[in-house]
């Protein structure tokens, strides 16, 4: 069974996305606005709106279409898809679909060079961007898809990376919020209440929400 949760599986870090992330391209074939429409449809589908689902998903293969080549499209397309996973009432569909939106992921995390790292217009590296997608995605689906170790070790490689410092400190916050509820699902509460307390640290706009998880774990 696919959990309705996945519906929602970009909900963790897509606040901070949308306050932070643009077209993580230096030099792209499709302009800002065109990302920023499909982007807005799937924050929408992200925070539970499933009538976006299919729009986000048929948003970003369009533009994968115009630039195959650029893997922070092809990471959004296979998040959207999987999230059609989630939205599917057919056993068969929600197979289909959540292999579909995998592999576009695989796709997107092969076509990563060095190239994407460097900085972009939004302040945040591809390589980050879509990596944590990916992670996200991972962690998110079924077990028996045997992809949350890689998603786990995808989320390491994002809190490692030395260019995380330098990301926008929505995405920072994001990404120090999921590596804090993944410890308290592995039960790690000092790993968790680590992560949190650096966000109400940083002043990061998760802050509020770290801030009431912090307060349940003292419960």
């Amino acid at each position: 069974m696919f959990p309705l949760t996945l519906m929602r599986l970009a909900s963790p870090w897509v606040l901070g996305a949308a306050l932070g992330l643009g077209l993580a391209t230096t030099a792209s074939a499709i302009s800002d606005t065109q990302f920023q429409n499909a982007f807005s449809r799937f924050v929408q589908a992200s925070a539970g709106d499933s009538a976006a689902i299919d729009a986000a998903a048929q948003a970003f293969q369009d533009l994968v279409k115009i630039e195959p080549a650029n893997p922070v499209l092809h990471a959004y397309a296979g998040s959207a898809i999987a999230m059609q996973a989630g939205n599917s009432w057919l056993p068969w569909k929600k197979m289909s679909l959540a292999e579909d939106g995998l592999a576009e992921l695989d796709k997107a995390l092969s076509l990563l060079s060095p190239a994407h790292e460097a900085p972009v217009q939004n302040g945040t590296p591809g390589v980050l961007e879509v990596k944590f997608v990916a992670a996200n995605t991972f962690l998110a689906v079924p077990e028996f898809m045997h992809r949350r170790e890689r998603g786990a070790k995808l989320l390491g490689d994002v809190l490692a990376h030395p260019l995380l410092a330098s990301a926008p400190l929505g995405f920072r916050g994001s990404v120090w919020l999921k590596a804090a509820k993944e410890a308290s699902k592995a039960q790690k509460p000092a790993e968790a209440k680590r992560y949190l307390n650096l966000i109400v640290q940083q002043q990061a706009p998760q802050a509020a929400q770290a801030q009431a998880l912090l307060k349940g774990m003292a419960l």
